[in-house]
């Protein structure tokens, strides 16, 4: 494991830019960069669109390590090139932004209000290429829609069980119960929620640190607990389909937090701007995330 990059993530002062859309989002995502179906055909040609907005994102001079701390990348992105190199190596050694890697296969289907991973039978090939090409950890989704305890406790049994798997690898795992924004239960399924992380967190060593990425929750604070457990190396946050505005504002009100954000990160870029417009929409974006990341 990169020690400098290891120290960086736990100290350093910034966010986490999420560039991991996989298959089923990557068309809602070019709808909103401004790019229609009608445009590509097939799903190369949609990954190629995807990456060249991805790289157009990473290679703007907004974006460096000064306000990005790292980025997830989808696996289709650390098997391409920016500017000529590997992107995991593209974004350390020119951005000193850390890379990571977005591992899981999908969510299966709804049971007990909640939505475990998928089966993930290549994992530890994935996890050996990921650490061969300069990846520093990766991140993995669960879903949550009810505050029913059974399916919680099943989700964050399992989002550990895959990090240890991942900490062995000499990767860091980014743990991910997202809360559905939407949930009628949100502030319950989240009380649930903290209870069943913090008794996987109080038999996890501190000296393997996992990070947590959370939906931002109905009580500011709630997650303080978490944010200074000696086993959690950075507490981040999803924007989970809220606004820029209101995600910000929300992260603003959880002290030693940090913003993870895709949609909101991407939010009023379009393929059609000119470089300078790109340039200066993604560069707005950056410091109003940081700004609130740091708050």
């Amino acid at each position: 494991m990169n020690q400098e990059q290891l120290t960086r993530m736990r100290d350093g002062k910034g966010f986490i830019a999420a560039l991991d859309q996989s298959g089923g989002s990557t068309p809602k995502a070019l709808l909103l960069y401004g790019v229609e179906e009608s445009e590509y055909s097939g799903e190369e040609e949609m990954f190629d669109v995807i990456h060249a907005m991805r790289s157009r994102m990473v290679q703007s001079p907004a974006f460096s390590g000064d306000r990005v701390l790292g980025a997830i990348l989808f696996e289709g992105t650390m098997d391409r090139e920016i500017g000529g190199m590997g992107s995991a190596e593209f974004l350390w050694s020119q951005k000193k932004v850390i890379p990571f890697l977005k591992i899981d296969k999908g969510l299966a289907d709804e049971e007990n209000g909640v939505q475990v991973m998928k089966p993930n039978p290549g994992l530890d090939a994935l996890l050996a290429r990921a650490a061969a090409k300069g990846i520093f950890g990766t991140k993995m989704r669960s879903v949550i829609k009810l505050a029913n305890p059974v399916g919680i406790k099943a989700v964050v049994a399992q989002q550990f069980e895959v990090g240890r798997q991942i900490l062995a690898a000499g990767l860091i795992p980014i743990i991910e119960p997202e809360v559905d924004i939407h949930s009628p239960q949100k502030a319950e399924a989240e009380v649930l929620l903290k209870a069943a992380l913090l008794e996987e967190l109080n038999k996890q060593p501190a000296d393997k640190p996992v990070m947590l990425k959370l939906t931002l929750p109905e009580v500011d604070n709630f997650y303080s607990e978490l944010v200074s457990h000696p086993s959690v190396l950075r507490v981040v946050a999803l924007s989970g389909g809220y606004s820029r505005e209101e995600a910000n504002a929300r992260l603003t009100r959880n002290n030693g937090v940090i913003a993870s954000f895709s949609r909101a990160l991407t939010e009023g870029l379009s393929a059609k701007q000119s470089d300078a417009e790109f340039n200066a929409a993604i560069g707005a974006s950056i410091e109003e995330i940081y700004t609130a990341s740091i708050s």
